[in-house]
């Protein structure tokens, strides 16, 4: 099993965040590891459910980088605060 960092941001009350990509890099990987891992006969967990499974995380690390490229402001809104 691969050993994976995550980088923390630590908000000003005490939070903490995670960077979005490493978040969905991560559910991908997991999901990869699982499809590796029924692919290898490593396992005795039926396989359509572990293909299920990881589509369904692949689907959820879709959708939240969907969610953040909304966030993100438009060729047009670019620079009209100054800073860009």
């Amino acid at each position: 099993m691969d050993n994976a960092s995550v980088p923390l941001v630590s908000e000003p009350d005490g939070g903490l965040l995670i960077p979005a990509g490493e978040v969905t890099a991560l559910l991908r990987r997991l999901g990869a590891g699982w499809v590796e891992t029924v692919g290898e006969d490593e396992t005795e967990l039926e396989p359509g459910t572990v293909m299920a499974l990881a589509c369904a995380l692949c689907e959820i690390a879709d959708q939240i980088d969907v969610e953040c490229i909304g966030f993100l402001p438009s060729p047009d809104e670019e620079g009209r605060d100054g800073r860009g």
